[in-house]
């Protein structure tokens, strides 16, 4: 495929599905990492079109999602703090954190404001030099790049009232923790294309090699995802373990490297808790000694807080691959995107939205 209409043509979806009918005969089970596909599978009943041996589970790659509580009520408290103003992505705002979420902490008073980038977040520092501006730092390698301009940035112009909280995740390592674990029945990994666009490959090849699993990083359009899970099953059914590039538009071998280089001057690898998971060995991003200036965790003493997950939601369950969300007793009915258990149900990529929205209970 080499024009944009390809990737939403239906005659081509269908050629495409027909030579995955085709090609498949054995049972596998695959994963999309990213939450963006897990929508477009569910919206474009790409699960329900594939071959009965094949099944799909969705994977940890929703940001949002993997939030965990304690930063969400770390935000809460800073943004309620006298003189804050508090700039988050739209899609933080109802993510429940222990009690309340941020939106609960506007209407109580908090200056919550959405902005769509940190460089939003950076203006108002300008316009506002006698508050402090935090900026909300979340996502995966794709935000990661922005949010260290956003901190460089401040660091020339001298930015004093601008900082970030920030909770920075890494998506190979998850990966390495899902194939390490006993649980673990997925055989093959969708890898997000957008993600790989910053990373480049080498490091998904180096998980292909030493857990012998095919990886293919593919786009987000549902043919991308359809031409990603041809290729996927071929390695399957012929036994190869490599890592290919569906999404070769955008995705280069070696990354983004000027964006790399500005994650690597301002980000240091950590470990990190992901919500529902657990803490995974160097799967975050930590802002490293000579920009601790930024890092609004310290600068409002929220370090220590530490909080427990609600034990009814299984979202930790979802983002291993180990449950779907209408496997949730709670799914539909004491969890709702209206009164959500779960980060999972509420952000516009979580797998229990996508269901809610697409596939909701008879």
């Amino acid at each position: 495929m080499k024009y944009l209409a390809e990737y939403r043509d239906p005659e081509v979806a269908r050629k495409i599905i027909a030579e995955i009918h085709r090609v498949t005969t054995k049972p596998w089970v695959v994963m999309e990492v990213c939450g963006g596909q897990t929508h477009a599978i569910v919206r474009s009943g790409i699960d329900q079109l594939l071959p009965k041996e094949i099944t799909l589970v969705h994977g940890p790659g929703c940001p949002v999602c993997v939030t965990p509580l304690e930063t969400i009520d770390q935000a809460i408290a800073i943004a309620a703090s006298p003189g804050v103003i508090f700039c988050s992505f739209g899609d933080m705002l109802r993510v429940p954190g222990s009690s309340r979420d941020l939106l609960t902490a506007r209407s109580a008073g908090a200056d919550v404001r959405i902005v769509y980038s940190p460089l939003e977040a950076l203006q108002l520092a300008r316009e506002n030099p006698d508050r402090q501006v935090v900026f909300l730092a979340i996502g995966f390698e794709t935000t990661a790049p922005g949010n260290a301009m956003a901190i460089i940035q401040a660091e020339r112009e001298g930015l004093a009232n601008f900082s970030e909280l920030v909770c920075q995740v890494l998506v190979p390592p998850a990966l390495r923790a899902l194939l390490a674990s006993p649980a673990n029945r997925v055989q093959g990994y969708l890898a997000a294309g957008h993600v790989c666009t910053i990373t480049g490959l080498e490091e998904y090849r180096e998980i292909a090699s030493n857990y012998k699993v095919p990886i293919v990083a593919t786009g987000l359009e549902a043919n991308d995802i359809l031409e990603g899970l041809l290729m996927l099953v071929e390695m399957l059914e012929s036994g190869r373990c490599e890592v290919l590039n569906q999404y070769s538009r955008s995705v280069r071998p070696e990354g983004n490297l000027p964006a790399r280089a500005a994650v690597d001057k301002v980000f240091g690898v950590a470990d990190q808790k992901w919500r529902g998971i657990g803490e995974l060995p160097g799967s975050g991003l930590r802002i490293r000694r000579e920009y601790q200036k930024f890092d609004a965790a310290r600068r409002f003493a929220v370090e220590s807080l530490k909080v427990s997950e609600p034990a009814e939601c299984i979202s930790g369950l979802i983002l291993q691959g180990l449950k779907k969300p209408d496997e949730c007793g709670a799914f539909g009915r004491r969890c709702t995107p209206e009164s959500p258990l779960g980060a999972t149900m509420v952000s516009s990529e979580g797998a229990c939205a996508a269901y809610f929205r697409y596939k909701p209970l008879n």
